[in-house]
């Protein structure tokens, strides 16, 4: 089967060979039949010396005139030059400047030399810098290519010509065993797109009649065959993966009382769009299988209020609820605000973060395993083996994207409790084993009707104040269900924004004072802790130190990672109480923090900033009644790139478009925090550029998944493999 053919039943892969091919992810012939070229060379025709033109790739015939050794600068190598000239007279000039003597001795004058390169404009005339070369007898010239010339992505150790050996022999192989086109006819009739195998040898083989034009931008019908495929492959697995949700057990959580009881007691009323988005978790909770559930909201859209109304939920049912934030600040913060929230309901909070004491760890230990801490706030503590959860009901993790596959799944895991209603003890439950994978449980069962030997998985509830362009959840999270909350609470006013050059930094400095002698708190934020010439950043140290020494009546507050937890704390709740005017810190602040009357922010060196991180730094500032402002100090020049986020950041605070422009600029990945995990790798599609076949993907995937279609795991080996195991996470 061609398919899985390894790469050694290829003619030269040796070991040595192996192991180059591996370092590029291609293990079988398959793998190398969808290794496609980066760019084409057009060595179909010939093209005279006389018709040369300066920034083209060119196929050119000439005979040598002569070659010389120089030396453009002292103590420099010498470049060898080769003049090749046409029967019009016509010249054209070879440069190398990595060569060996015997190289040199073999461009004799009156020897045919074929090359192929890019032809640059020079004090010389026209020139190529090394090109490929090719001495000819010219009695009986080789004949040209009748195909373009693939160049494929390679590595250290492995050439061009080695490759398309390889690939010569695996399109070879293709001719003789067509692969599997795996998509049914109505996908392909549907789109309108050729078969698998036609796409396949267009793309290693263009002729010169195809579009080249068309390649280049990857709109080819043959290029778009294959985008359409990988993701209907990837989407299948999502679906796949929602699937195997819905059979496992999970806890069910009927709606409480309590949660009418917070609802009278807050000064505010939910927005509808926090109404809304509140009955679909409470309606996910009261089911038997786990709810997978993700609800994005702009910054300070109150997503807050809603994860403590869910997880009320599941504490009044007799579940606890383990709440993850990205830092100790946010982790704190979250502390306070359902310390106050839900003391007053009978239900115990309680945190663990990494710089607590033994003493103190072991008794929130204690309380964790007891059952007796109801609500479980922490960082990457929770991921610990020491943590025992005694019934883990829901899961909230906040700023998923910050959070690694592997730990998101270690706290899902956590949940895979044995539910035990009527064990008599321990021993008891320990001789139960909890099967591999997930039973189907009855639509009927709910928690108190569970017996000995099943098990549930907690519900997750997976917040997000980094919007998500509507493409790319579809396609990164296409297994949970998505919920906005896009409405800010009223009274909310659009931050102002400006965009200044690091030239204004005293006036701003000025400016700043001023308003704090107002009443106004303000935030400055650096970018780095220490000096650094390199990258022009102004210090936090070195500009809180700055306004002690010039203003020594504004209240200065410094807080950056450096700092331990304890002191942290003690700025963060010095800032909160108005006792500081102003807090100077590095990037620790971007997420969660919320001090209402902080009405200005200032960033210093903002070109060197995403948008993403922009935006959330900026929301720390816009939550009271007061106009704020945001001013975002550059250091010049710019770069195009951003240039274009400075005028982005200026132009909207809508977080949703700033995502789109985000993806556009950044990609998927980073946009994610998806970038070192490699969840959201796509051999050949791209969401910036093939955003428009997402929802033909999704339709087709679930058309594939509702027919149950024997080509589905056929489609996962080709495009998938492993990674699955961790979409879900």
């Amino acid at each position: 089967m061609l398919a899985l053919r390894p790469l050694t039943a290829l003619k030269g892969v040796g070991p040595k060979q192996l192991e180059k091919l591996h370092k590029l992810g291609l293990f079988v012939v398959q793998d190398l039949l969808f290794h496609l070229p980066l760019r084409y060379q057009d060595k179909t025709h010939l093209t005279p010396i006389d018709n040369l033109y300066a920034g083209a790739e060119l196929l050119v015939e000439g005979e040598v005139f002569a070659h010389t050794l120089t030396s453009t600068r002292a103590g420099r190598r010498n470049s060898l030059l080769v003049k090749l000239i046409a029967p019009s007279g016509a010249t054209l000039t070879l440069r190398f400047f990595h060569f060996h003597p015997a190289q040199a001795k073999q461009f004799s004058r009156g020897k045919v030399v074929r090359v192929f390169g890019e032809v640059r404009l020079s004090a010389n005339g026209f020139e190529m810098v090394h090109p490929s070369i090719e001495f000819i007898n010219p009695n009986v010239p080789p004949a040209l290519s009748n195909t373009l010339t693939p160049v494929y992505p390679t590595c250290e150790g492995l050439g061009q010509i080695s490759l398309l050996k390889l690939m010569v022999q695996a399109l070879a192989e293709l001719n003789q065993n067509p692969l599997a086109d795996l998509l049914p006819n109505p996908v392909l009739d549907t789109l309108e797109l050729p078969s698998l195998n036609h796409a396949l040898l267009t793309l290693h083989q263009p002729q010169p009649e195809d579009d080249l034009s068309l390649i280049k931008q990857f709109k080819h019908p043959a290029q778009q065959r294959l985008i359409i495929e990988e993701l209907i492959t990837h989407q299948v697995a999502l679906q796949q993966l929602r699937q195997q949700e819905q059979t496992r057990f999970a806890p069910q959580l009927p709606a409480s009382r309590l949660c009418n009881a917070l609802l009278t007691s807050l000064p505010f009323e939910l927005t509808q769009a926090q109404q809304r988005v509140l009955q679909q978790i409470q309606h996910d909770l009261a089911q038997p299988h786990p709810m997978q559930r993700l609800v994005q909201g702009d910054v300070g859209s109150g997503k807050t209020v809603v994860a403590a109304l869910a997880a009320i939920q599941a504490a009044d049912a007799g579940y606890q609820v383990a709440i993850m934030a990205p830092t100790e600040i946010l982790a704190e913060q979250h502390l306070n605000a359902f310390s106050e929230w839900l003391n007053p309901l009978d239900i115990e909070v309680t945190w663990l973060n990494g710089r607590m004491k033994a003493a103190e760890k072991r008794f929130r230990l204690a309380q964790i395993e007891s059952g007796d801490a109801k609500v479980v706030i922490g960082t990457h503590a929770l991921f610990q083996d020491a943590v025992e959860f005694n019934r883990l009901g829901l899961v909230v993790i906040d700023e998923q994207h910050r959070f690694g596959v592997h730990q998101r799944l270690s706290l899902h895991q956590k949940g895979h409790r044995i539910v035990l209603e009527g064990a008599e003890d321990l021993e008891n439950a320990a001789e139960v084993q909890e099967p591999q994978e997930a039973q189907e449980v009855p639509k009927n069962l709910n928690s108190s009707s569970a017996t000995a030997g099943q098990f549930h998985h907690p519900h997750q509830l997976i917040m997000t104040a980094t919007p998500i362009p509507r493409t790319l959840a579809m396609t990164a999270y296409g297994d949970l269900d998505l919920s906005v909350i896009d409405e800010l609470p009223p009274g909310r006013k659009p931050i102002d924004t400006a965009v200044l050059s690091n030239t204004k930094r005293t006036e701003v400095m000025a400016h700043l004072v001023a308003k704090c002698a107002q009443g106004v708190q303000a935030y400055w934020v650096c970018p780095l802790i220490e000096e650094s010439e390199l990258l022009h950043a102004q210090a936090a140290e070195v500009t809180a130190n700055y306004f002690i020494a010039h203003y020594p009546h504004l209240r200065v507050g410094l807080i950056h990672g450096r700092l331990k937890g304890e002191q942290k704390a003690l700025v963060m709740n010095a800032f909160k109480a108005h006792q500081l005017d102003l807090l100077v810190a590095t990037t620790v602040i971007e997420v969660g923090v919320n001090v209402p009357n902080a009405s200005l922010m200032i960033i210093e060196n903002a070109e060197r900033l995403g948008l993403a991180q922009l935006h959330q730094l900026r929301g720390r500032v816009g939550r009271g009644d007061k106009q704020s402002h945001c001013v975002l100090l550059y250091q010049a020049p710019l770069s195009a790139t951003a240039k274009a986020r400075l005028n982005i950041m200026r132009q909207t605070n809508d977080g949703f478009i700033i995502a789109e422009e985000d993806l556009r600029i950044r990609g998927p990945g980073d946009v994610l925090g998806t970038h070192q995990t490699g969840t959201l790798h796509f051999r050949i599609a791209d969401l910036r550029r093939d955003s428009q076949w997402v929802d033909a993907a999704l339709h087709w995937a679930k058309y594939l998944v509702q027919t149950q279609s024997p080509a589905i795991e056929a489609l996962q080996a080709r495009w998938v493999g492993q990674k699955i195991d961790y979409q879900h996470a």
